[in-house]
């Protein structure tokens, strides 16, 4: 049987790898919005995790409002890298570092 601990262990894992991406990998944004993708599922399945062993749906609540926020984050991102993939063409970030308004 799955026990709480196996779902916050591979949350755990999630997580790290996520953080760990988003800190070795400061080249591509794709793969650093990717890895702000993974943190968030990770918090969401410690979300649905101690929902369920709880009783209590607020957290599958939170979890919904989470993968909103989420889909909306994502398509605003991937909005602004196809622009500046125009503009500039190219996603490194170490080239975008003199944006300006």
């Amino acid at each position: 049987m799955i026990s709480l601990t196996h779902y916050l262990i591979v949350s755990a894992l999630l997580f790290a790898i996520s953080v760990a991406g988003i800190f070795l990998n400061r080249k591509n944004i794709l793969i650093l919005l990717m890895c702000i993708e993974l943190l968030l599922l990770a918090v969401n399945l410690n979300f649905v995790a101690f929902s369920h062993y709880l009783n209590n749906l607020d957290g599958q609540v939170f979890v919904f409002f989470i993968l909103t926020v989420a889909a909306a984050e994502s398509a605003i991102g991937l909005a602004i890298l196809v622009t500046i993939f125009r503009n500039r063409r190219t996603i490194n970030v170490d080239d975008l570092h003199s944006l300006k308004g």
